[in-house]
């Protein structure tokens, strides 16, 4: 299946994977991995870039409330640059703010115990940022 897109949200201990429809109409939730071993990590986003065939990945840019980048911006920087070389494929980088909260928020209504939010909310909040990515695509493309 040959998909516009994967997202991937950087966490300090988790990488939430997300990937969209074949129209790229639709974001959803595929995998969460933990970001040590490294091998691990490349292993399953190779398995998930193998399966789903994205155009390209897009990676959650986690920026302060005033738009400036801190320590987690640069390191998913980083994990982007990695993402570059491991797959070969073009990386965007895509504001994130509040994808988490906004993951958290839903997990909860949806019932979730923290122990098992804590296992999906990386992968939600990677669906939300792809999400957004797609939404802005679609108006970008769509005749005004």
């Amino acid at each position: 299946m040959r998909t516009p897109a994967i997202g991937v949200d950087v966490g300090t201990v988790r990488v939430g994977l997300a990937g969209s429809d074949e129209t790229g109409t639709i974001a959803t939730p595929l995998r969460t991995v933990p970001r040590r071993p490294a091998a691990r990590l490349w292993r399953e986003v190779k398995e998930v870039v193998d399966e789903r065939l994205p155009e390209c990945i897009v990676v959650g840019l986690p920026r302060r409330l005033d738009g400036s980048e801190g320590d987690s911006a640069v390191d998913a920087r980083r994990v982007a640059d990695e993402l570059r070389r491991h797959t070969g494929l073009p990386v965007e980088m895509w504001d994130e703010r509040f994808t988490t909260a906004e993951a958290e928020r839903s997990l909860i209504a949806a019932g979730r115990r923290r122990a098992q939010r804590r296992e999906s909310i990386d992968s939600v909040a990677a669906s939300l940022l792809l999400q957004s990515w797609l939404d802005a695509r679609a108006r970008a493309s769509t005749p005004r």
